[in-house]
């Protein structure tokens, strides 16, 4: 995964121009990818548009929610279930 194209496109969810949250939009993307990979079983692609722009929506609501409670929207649980089903 080319993690400066999903900073790019976080950030650009997210409506930020600048660079003073990159370290930390970037921890999100890491470990997004990481829990995406390691506990969810997913073989993510970089050519794959809809895994990219799946793990940005997810990192930004992930940027989001930070400091609340609630579960993942249902489109968010919408798409990462077809991903898993279509990865097996």
């Amino acid at each position: 995964m080319d993690e400066k194209i999903l900073l790019d496109l976080t950030k650009y969810r997210l409506g930020i121009s600048t660079n003073v949250r990159d370290a930390y939009i970037s921890a999100i993307i890491k470990a997004t990818i990481k829990e995406l990979e390691d506990e969810k079983g997913l073989k993510l692609e970089s050519k794959n548009d809809n895994h990219v722009l799946f793990i940005a929506d997810y990192c930004a609501w992930r940027y989001l929610s930070r400091d609340k409670d609630g579960a993942m929207p249902r489109d968010l649980q919408f798409r990462m279930h077809n991903l898993l089903v279509h990865n097996k």
